[in-house]
């Protein structure tokens, strides 16, 4: 298992977001010794920015530039994956630049999960949802499974809709699972999904993963009890994760 972290350096809402400080560590070091705890036998920054290539050197990680005009992280996958010259059927996991708070057993778990399903090219994660206030946030992308434990579908929205329950009529538990945006590719795929225009769905929902179900391959799911932290996109977020690292 590889393990790549994007890290673009420009954010709207947190110029440089990799270098911010949390607890006497940049972000991005904090993420990378998430990482380094699962097991990988690799794991690689890509980023945009000397910058963010100097901190990496400082800390003893390994990184990669990458082009400043990919639209998404996994874009900037593709070209690291390239740059690396991984082999096409190895697993490579996506973990975002921005994700301190993932739990190292779960970047394994979801890796495992794909290689142990050899008709998918993608595995990611999901957690029950147990209450309404929940299944209704369109920022809480939901994820409808099948009977083998892929996705059929990815939503802002509440889906299945729970009719009985949402009138008010009980209804029992809510089968509603909350998707973990935590992914492994198989290498090879990663550069055709690059090379894929955006679909209709995924424009309308914007979810990227849509796309691959749009394409007809599959995305195995791993149903976890662990819910990481929340990603650091706002400085609210980012004081919330330094009070975190300094307890």
């Amino acid at each position: 298992m590889h393990i790549i972290i994007p890290a673009r350096y420009a954010s709207t809402r947190l110029p440089g977001k990799p270098l911010a400080d949390v607890a006497g560590r940049p972000l991005i070091q904090r993420v990378y010794d998430c990482a380094v705890k699962s097991g990988a036998s690799q794991v690689i920054i890509a980023t945009d920015d000397e910058r963010v290539c100097q901190a990496a050197d400082g800390f003893g990680a390994h990184a990669v530039m990458t082009s400043a005009r990919h639209r998404s992280g996994t874009d900037r996958l593709a070209e690291a994956i390239e740059k690396l010259d991984i082999g096409a059927d190895e697993i490579v996991v996506n973990l975002q630049g921005d994700e301190p708070l993932m739990p190292p057993k779960l970047i394994r778990e979801v890796a495992d999960k794909l290689a142990s399903h050899e008709d998918a090219e993608v595995a990611t994660a999901c957690h029950a949802i147990n209450d309404r206030e929940t299944l209704t946030n369109p920022h809480v992308v939901k994820v409808v499974l099948d009977a083998e434990g892929c996705a059929l579908y990815f939503s802002r929205a509440a889906i299945p809709w729970p009719r009985e329950f949402m009138a008010g009529k009980g209804g029992g538990v809510i089968r509603a699972y909350r998707h973990i945006g935590l992914y492994a590719y198989r290498a090879g795929f990663v550069r055709r999904f690059a090379s894929w225009p955006a679909c209709p769905p995924e424009e309308a929902e914007q979810l990227e993963q849509l796309r691959v179900l749009w394409h007809g391959e599959r995305i195995v799911v791993h149903e976890t009890h662990l819910l990481p932290g929340a990603g650091v996109d706002t400085p609210e977020d980012l004081e919330r994760v330094r009070k975190f690292f300094s307890q």
